[in-house]
Formats: C-alpha cells, sequence, structure tokens
C-alpha cells in the first residue's frame, strides 16, 4: 500500500483482532477470483452482458420484515441501471446511466434529476458488488489484494480480498476457502453524523438459472443490526435492453405502464 511499514502494523493488529491469517499456502487474490467465478458458471458467467430480475425490497427491524415493495431490476454492464418499486399501487423509478441518473416519484407524479449524492451513492454500489470484483471492472481504479483468511460458519475458513481504491475507498469480499462460493462484502460509509458506519453485504441461497449461480438473497447489515433485505424471485440474462429504457422521459406517461421485455 502506500506506506509499506505502516501497513503492515496495521494489516498485523486487524488480524490478531479478527482471527484474520493468512496461512503458508495462501492464494493469491486472482486465484481466489478464478475460483469464485467457476462456481458462479466461469465463463458463462464472466461473459454476462445483461440482467432483469423480479423480486421483493424488505426494510427489517428487530430481525422482523416491517415493510416490502415489489421490484423489477435491470442491469446493462457494467453501469446502467434501472429499477422499478412498487408498494401499495404507488411506483418509484430510479435510473442511472454512467454519471448521470433521475427518478420518478410516484407519490408526486415528478420526474427529478438525480442529485450528486445520490449519483454518488449509486456509483457506490457499483464499487462495492459482487460483479464489479469478479467480472474486473474495477481495473484501472483500485488495487486488488490478498487479506489472509477468517473464521467462518461451522469450522470452515473464508479467504479474503481487498479493493483499494485510488481515493481511498476500501471494499473488503469474503469466499469460501474450500470452493470459492462469495459469503459476504464488507465497507465503511460516512454517516449523517461523521462517524464510520459498518456496512456489510451477506449473499445466500445461490440459484443456478442458464448454467449462471447467483444469490438470490442479499442482506445488508449497518453497524451490525439486519436492515434490510433483496429477494429475488427470478433473474434472467443476457437479454435485449433498449438503451431508450435509460433515457430520462419528457413526461410521465410511459412510466405508468410496467416494463415488458
Amino acid at each position: 500500500m502506500k506506506i509499506l511499514v505502516t501497513f503492515l502494523v496495521i494489516f498485523m493488529s486487524a488480524s490478531a483482532a479478527f482471527g484474520q491469517s493468512s496461512p503458508p499456502d495462501a492464494p493469491t487474490a486472482e486465484v481466489v477470483i478464478q475460483k469464485a467465478v467457476q462456481q458462479l458458471g466461469g465463463d458463462r458467467y464472466r461473459n454476462v452482458t445483461s440482467q432483469i430480475g423480479y423480486g421483493k425490497f424488505s426494510l427489517m427491524k428487530g430481525g422482523v420484515n416491517v415493510s416490502f415493495q415489489s421490484f423489477i431490476d435491470v442491469i446493462v454492464f457494467p453501469d446502467k441501471e434501472r429499477t422499478e418499486f412498487k408498494a401499495l399501487g404507488v411506483k418509484t423509478v430510479q435510473t442511472n446511466s454512467g454519471n448521470v441518473g433521475w427518478v420518478f416519484d410516484g407519490d408526486q407524479e415528478l420526474i427529478k434529476v438525480q442529485t450528486e449524492k445520490q449519483v454518488s451513492n449509486f456509483k457506490r454500489g457499483l464499487r462495492t458488488s459482487l460483479d464489479n470484483l469478479l467480472r474486473g471492472y474495477w481495473k484501472g481504479d483500485a488495487e486488488l489484494t490478498y487479506a489472509g483468511r477468517r473464521p467462518g460458519t461451522l469450522g470452515k475458513r473464508n479467504d479474503v480480498v481487498k479493493l483499494t481504491y485510488k481515493d481511498g475507498f476500501v471494499v473488503e469480499f469474503e469466499f469460501m476457502a474450500d470452493d470459492g462460493t462469495p459469503i459476504k462484502a464488507l465497507y465503511k460509509t460516512l454517516g449523517s453524523d461523521g462517524e464510520d458506519v459498518k456496512e456489510e453485504d451477506r449473499y445466500g441461497l445461490f440459484v443456478e438459472t442458464s448454467g449462471i449461480k447467483a444469490p438470490y438473497v442479499i442482506d445488508r447489515f449497518t453497524n451490525g443490526v439486519h436492515a434490510s433485505r433483496i429477494n429475488f424471485e427470478t433473474i434472467e440474462y443476457n437479454r435485449p435492453v433498449p438503451d431508450s429504457i435509460f433515457a430520462k422521459p419528457s413526461d410521465i406517461k410511459s412510466l405508468r405502464k410496467d416494463l415488458k421485455f
């Protein structure tokens, strides 16, 4: 990293604190990623260009689902996404394409250009995504390193790889050491009070479709508290997606209709 000695001190302290270690036969970060890619479908996974998912997004409190919205999520990799949420008949649309984005507020029936903070949040979501890591979209903007092993579940160990971006943002990803199954992503955000907030995305219920595996459940934990759940019902890959769905519409008429593919 920037100063080798400082990095080694920090790394050794963190390893002691979290039971993290680098065994004599430790793999390289590239080997860990390759194992995970093979677990998720190999070249079929790596060559995905678009993804359309249907499911439900839930807010959690005290381990209980307190509200949910149905959604359709359309992604054209690496940086285009449109997500339509619906709850009690009211629709919200969030759309991003590179450095720009717009939002449809169904309550007010207004189309708004995304703020700088909203676009920044979207880009952070790209940086912390499993697909961004495994398909290499980070290359040229971050450094990849192997960060050792940590205790997993049932006596197993997890391999940890780290992405360190040029602006200092860091994301760690854990994978089962034996078969490469993705387990979680960990990173920090800045809270409204200026304090660091620990975020953790846990992957579960891997389902295979057309030879490609994906986590159908993604749980978000904020400072150790279960905050939300994404639960996919179906995911389709490499369907044609018109660029027009990412363009900001001139009126709301088209937004009253559900996306059809």
